[in-house]
């Protein structure tokens, strides 16, 4: 039990204190060296092993196809940024925007702060510009997509584009275990893109899409201020590793923390 109780407390130092250590840039670059392994034709040989391993389901994955558009998968990068055949078709007004782990949940309000690099932070600092004018009943939703996950994200909410923010960051490591009082730790730090959708009603969803270790690239579609979006409509993508962040008007009610969300199942 000690050293399962060790684990996430090596791994946790091992993210904030060694890697985490590391200047930003040169976070970047080696992870941007370990991205290029996957782009390589020898690494298609990583998918068949890797999807006996991590799917039980092979309906999952019969909803997919190559990035590419080839029909078969032609590296590992290809099957990683794998895309529906067939647009996502929700069947509410509300709904996941990505694929992941639900692993943390609450009121803005009710939040507990955060320490980054000895001092204090709320949640509502992932979402960069935007932080101060997010109302205090809003719900703040944290997903993090494992590498098994798919991983492309897509609107919340139908409405319009009303703001745009890269934030250049860290790359420190995402996985949640690893933070088990502050989940948030990472999406404080790291690389995300911050994007705002104002539904029908007038109300602001804020969405941050946060990159980690051996993310070659936060790939976000060409989208622009004014721009309209449709509920489950592909906005970006990750090359290798994330997390996604919402903070909402509308309470979550389909699922628990703990719990697989899926792209287009109701919020």
């Amino acid at each position: 039990m000690t050293a399962l109780r060790a684990t996430p407390n090596f791994y946790r130092f091992l993210s904030l204190y060694v890697w985490g250590a590391l200047p930003p840039i040169v976070q970047r670059a080696i992870s941007a060296w370990y991205a290029r392994i996957y782009d390589h034709p020898l690494s298609r040989h990583i998918i068949a092993p890797y999807c006996k391993a991590h799917y039980k389901d092979e309906r999952y994955l019969q909803q997919f196809s190559p990035a590419s558009g080839d029909k078969e998968y032609k590296n590992f990068q290809d099957f990683f940024t794998r895309r529906y055949k067939q647009p996502v078709r929700p069947g509410h007004d509300y709904v996941w925007g990505s694929e992941g782990l639900f692993c943390e949940y609450g009121r803005i309000d009710q939040l507990p702060l955060v320490y980054v690099k000895g001092d204090k932070r709320h949640p509502r600092a992932i979402f960069g510009a935007a932080a101060a004018e997010i109302p205090d009943n809003y719900y703040f939703a944290n997903i993090f997509l494992h590498n098994n996950n798919y991983h492309r994200i897509h609107a919340p909410v139908s409405g319009t584009i009303r703001r745009m923010e890269h934030i250049p960051g860290e790359l420190v490591i995402l996985r949640p275990w690893i933070y088990p009082q502050d989940p948030s730790q990472p999406a404080l730090r790291n690389e995300r893109y911050n994007v705002d959708i104002e539904d029908a009603q007038g109300r602001m969803w804020y969405l941050s899409i946060v990159g980690g270790p051996a993310v070659g690239t936060i790939v976000m579609n060409p989208l622009h201020i004014g721009a309209e979006v449709q509920v489950a409509e592909e906005i970006g993508s990750f090359l290798l590793g994330s997390t996604c962040c919402y903070a909402s008007p509308e309470p979550v009610s389909k699922a628990c923390v703990g719990q697989t969300v899926f792209v287009g199942e109701d919020w």
